[in-house]
């Protein structure tokens, strides 16, 4: 084989070694950088998150529940406070009459 084969023979094969490398190089270079940008989380870590999940809203809904129940307790002492204001206002002590007497 002589300088006239080897050198074209040469050149094909680069050719399509480049035809097939380049694209095959970019995308293993694209998911490399997908892979960086959202890595994958061990099993373990995620059950983990899942479970401080769930015991938040857990949590979230117990202290739903305690703002539900101060509300009702601060309406009633709020009716209570109104209802022993008017009984104060109409008490005997405080009406003109006692005092004019």
């Amino acid at each position: 084989m002589g300088p006239e084969i080897v050198v074209p023979l040469g050149a094909f094969v680069c050719a399509i070694i480049l035809a097939i490398g380049v694209p095959v190089a970019r995308a293993y270079s694209r998911r490399m950088d997908a892979e960086s940008k959202y890595p994958r989380l061990p099993n373990e870590v995620t059950q983990r998150l899942e479970r401080m999940e769930q015991t938040l809203e857990a949590v979230a809904i117990e202290v739903e529940r305690i703002t539900e129940g101060q509300r009702f307790t601060t309406k009633l002492l709020s009716e209570g406070r109104g209802a022993g204001d008017s009984r104060q206002g109409q008490s005997p002590a405080a009406s003109p009459q006692d005092r004019a007497t």
